[in-house]
């Protein structure tokens, strides 16, 4: 095993954890909860990673989710198991997309009930075709949820296994096998309608919806199997909420967190491991471990063991977070504003649109009409107001942009930011009754609670290669060459991946922490 020059070595321990993200966290849980010395080296000076809670806007009390922000892949069974004090609140409403048809605005909003849903696709397509269709696909798409989010946390079955969990042909193919564009055209009419079932499987993943790489079929499948329902739910508190409880089980558990440590190296001779890395105080050090447990993207990875770096990533978003001192009125008045943000409010994301900005960006260019989608954590969860800006009715809103790849940033980050925010807020104030504006708070200077963040930001801030907030491209749920037995097997026998880029990772899971760390008990076990 390779040395490096060092201040002191400590150690050894079982098992060492690079990165204190929430993933990292649930791994160091399960291991000290099973008798094993843990120790968490985190670069940051908090944990949390992605999952964070923070007050963004100076002067005002407002802890927003200020990268990820809901929740729907986190398994029951790992909140069970490390007795995790967790609240997830659903939303009433599960989707509003306002739009404009003979002249008159209009939308459709989904959600509080199945009468009302149903009223919704008759008052904008004028019948109940649609309306079927959507819950025949949602049947579909329930069926294979409730078979395969329970894999997540076993070893992973190979692909024919998987097919036969399944036991449904015609969703495994539309599913796994051809284009998701080809299922939506075939189950649906109204353009609009097609492009509420779109956009789930674009959410961070630059892809059409006949992309023959099947990224966004994967982006599809992470969206609608959580919990076994596709239900997406709010953590009360925030998004810090959860990784905060994930903190103290670490510790109650008996292991160490060692916050404002940065990770240099990891050397390893398949048996032992040393982990290089550098103190507060600017000094470097180094730590011996039996097992060492990656919470860091699989490029960080490769810097780290001096291995070939994968494929370089791409992020594909724009994440915008506000507080308003109220909701903006719209245009279609049959709405309530706080039903129609409680929800997933959709903006210029009919399949058309999505088509038109998908090639634009692909061609180097800005989306004329940049598709986004936008939600109210505090009319689910007011908590993480002040009780003075709850009082006054203050809100704020999470705008989570598409189609707008990092290689767009790279001339001018700023220039490019601001471009693109002031055309993403045009368009939804297409279908506001006020403009967005008037409704923005301000914070202590005097400056709108505003705040953008590009891929390039995500990279600089995070971490995140190329902005990609899954580390990389999805994975299938299955076993595929070289994937190892719980997907999250590296070249080195002791050093693990336990981040976003393992196989059955992205997403505020934990999956891939509980999954490294039952492969690292199971070798002790055997």
């Amino acid at each position: 095993m390779r040395t490096h020059r060092a201040r002191a070595t400590h150690g050894p321990y079982d098992a060492v954890i690079v990165g204190g993200g929430h993933n990292g966290l649930v791994a160091a849980a399960y291991l000290a909860r099973a008798g094993r010395s843990v120790l968490v080296l985190e670069r940051l000076g908090h944990t949390g990673g992605a999952a964070v809670s923070t007050r963004p806007f100076p002067g005002v009390d407002a802890r927003l989710s200020r990268y990820s922000y809901l929740v729907s892949l986190l398994p029951r069974k790992i909140v069970q198991d490390l007795g995790l004090s967790v609240r997830l609140r659903p939303r009433t409403v599960s989707s509003y997309t306002p739009t404009e048809r003979d002249g008159r605005p209009t939308g459709l909003l989904v959600g509080g009930g199945e009468e009302r849903t149903r009223a919704g696709f008759a008052r904008l397509t004028g019948s109940d075709r649609e309306w079927r269709a959507w819950r025949r696909f949602y049947g579909m798409t329930g069926h294979v949820a409730r078979r395969v989010f329970p894999t997540l946390t076993r070893p992973l079955p190979s692909r024919e296994e998987l097919r036969r969990r399944v036991d449904d042909e015609n969703a495994w193919r539309m599913l796994f096998e051809e284009p998701i564009g080809r299922a939506i055209e075939e189950f649906f009419a109204d353009d609009l309608v097609r492009g509420v079932v779109l956009t789930d499987a674009l959410i961070g993943t630059f892809a059409d919806a006949h992309d023959t790489s099947l990224a966004q079929n994967r982006c599809f499948l992470y969206h609608v199997i959580g919990g076994g329902t596709g239900a997406w739910d709010v953590p009360v508190g925030g998004m810090g909420a959860p990784t905060d409880a994930l903190a103290d089980a670490v510790r109650a558990a008996g292991a160490r967190i060692a916050t404002g440590h940065e990770v240099l190296r990891v050397a390893s001779d398949g048996r032992d491991a040393e982990v290089a890395y550098r103190t507060p105080d600017g000094a470097e050090a180094t730590v011996a471990a039996r097992y060492v447990l990656v919470n860091a993207s699989p490029h960080a990875l490769a810097a780290l063991t001096g291995d070939a770096p994968p494929e370089p990533a791409e992020g594909a978003q724009l994440k915008v977070n506000m507080l308003l001192t109220r909701l903006p009125r719209l245009r279609d008045s049959a709405v309530d504003p706080r039903e129609a943000f409680a929800g997933t409010f959709h903006i210029a994301e009919g399949y058309g649109q999505l088509a038109a900005a998908h090639a634009q960006a692909a061609a180097g260019e800005l989306p004329a009409a940049p598709p986004s989608e936008i939600y109210c954590h505090s009319l689910t969860d007011p908590t993480i107001l002040g009780p003075d800006l709850a009082a006054r009715g203050h809100h704020t809103l999470t705008l989570f942009g598409l189609h707008t790849p990092a290689r767009l940033f790279a001339r001018d980050n700023d220039a490019v930011r601001e471009e693109l925010l002031t055309s993403t807020l045009a368009q939804l104030d297409a279908h506001l009754a006020e403009p967005l504006a008037g409704c923005l708070a301000t914070d202590a200077e005097g400056r709108p609670c505003i705040e953008a963040k590009t891929p390039l930001d995500l990279e600089r801030d995070l971490r995140l290669p190329g902005g990609n907030i899954f580390h990389r491209p999805l994975s299938w749920p299955y076993a595929t060459e070289g994937t190892g037995r719980w997907g999250v097997e590296t070249p080195h026998a002791n050093v693990l991946l336990c981040g976003a880029g393992a196989v059955r990772g992205g997403g505020v899971s934990g999956v891939p922490g509980h999954n490294a760390a039952m492969a690292v008990l199971e070798r002790h076990r055997g």
